[in-house]
């Protein structure tokens, strides 16, 4: 009896013993280089939504000498869908640029201009904090060290508390063609084109990637300005935008054909079109790049 006595005692104890070296579980651990693996604070590549491709090879880096002082509002493409930027705002200031990100949610809590595993290896000072708007708003100020490439920049989730890997594009064919310094892009002055007829082959991106217009097209100069006609390969675009502009179409028989202002050439140039092929009238944003190296006499 008494054997059976102490051998459950000295069970009790050794229980007690387990359970007393048994803590509560870690806290989780800040962004910072604290005492967890810098790959325990990087998402993996099943921790993320599908990345794209926004880097596409016609990507020619645009730095901020080439882009006049000056505030614009930006397009941003971005690698990730659960990266959603809203709006932005391009500043340019001797030469250098930076942008202000307005997102959509208030998920993140810093981003990094870097990738994944540079930011969790960093110090806590490089980390760029968001700032609070007084409609709650979160926003981003990074640097921008060129248009039209792909810049790393990494974002820090509150909830997950790990750097999800991004890749943004600011996109200078969303800039209006006089916010680029003299020189930078082709005009029928710097090209020493007379007054007169021409042909130019141009390109057309954009939308679904159905559409397409005739190339080459007229140019046609005159008083130094150049003017193109735009024939598309549907009869239903009703009118389109070039540069704030509205402008009505020149023909109502066969496709649409337009005659829009060329603001310059070798730059992707940014225009919408509305279309009434759908259910309900559609503006589709495109860019149209014209080709100085083709122009000859019409």
């Amino acid at each position: 009896m008494k054997k059976s006595i102490l051998s459950l005692f000295l069970t009790l104890a050794m229980a007690l013993s387990l359970l007393s070296g048994c803590g509560s579980a870690p806290a989780a651990k800040d962004a910072g280089s604290g005492s967890a693996s810098a790959d325990s604070k990087v998402a993996s590549a099943s921790e993320m939504a599908e990345q794209k491709d926004v880097v596409t090879d016609d990507l020619k880096p645009v730095d901020g000498s080439a882009v006049k002082d000056g505030t614009y509002a930006v397009t941003v493409d971005c690698s990730s869908s659960m990266f959603r930027i809203t709006d932005c705002q391009l500043t340019v200031k001797d030469g250098k640029m930076t942008a202000v990100m307005t997102m959509s949610g208030t998920g993140y809590a810093y981003v990094y201009p870097g990738t994944g595993e540079q930011a969790a290896k960093a110090d806590e000072k490089s980390y760029i904090p968001y700032e609070e708007t007084a409609d709650g708003v979160h926003t981003f100020t990074i640097p921008v060290p060129a248009l039209d490439t792909g810049i790393s920049c990494a974002a820090y989730s509150k909830r997950k508390q790990k750097w999800y890997d991004r890749t943004l594009v600011f996109r200078a064919d969303s800039l209006p063609a006089d916010a680029l310094s003299d020189g930078v892009i082709a005009t029928p002055e710097s090209l020493g084109l007379k007054d007169g007829s021409y042909r130019i082959g141009v390109t057309l991106e954009g939308g679904s990637g159905r559409a397409s217009v005739t190339s080459p097209a007229k140019l046609t100069i005159a008083d130094g300005k150049a003017t193109a006609e735009i024939i598309w390969s549907s009869s239903h675009y009703d009118y389109m935008v070039v540069d704030g502009t509205r402008y009505e179409p020149v023909s109502t028989e066969g496709n649409s054909v337009f005659e829009i202002p060329v603001s310059g050439f070798d730059f992707k140039l940014p225009v919408s079109a509305d279309t009434t092929a759908m259910s309900t009238p559609h503006e589709i944003e495109y860019t149209l790049y014209f080709d100085s190296a083709s122009i000859a006499p019409s």
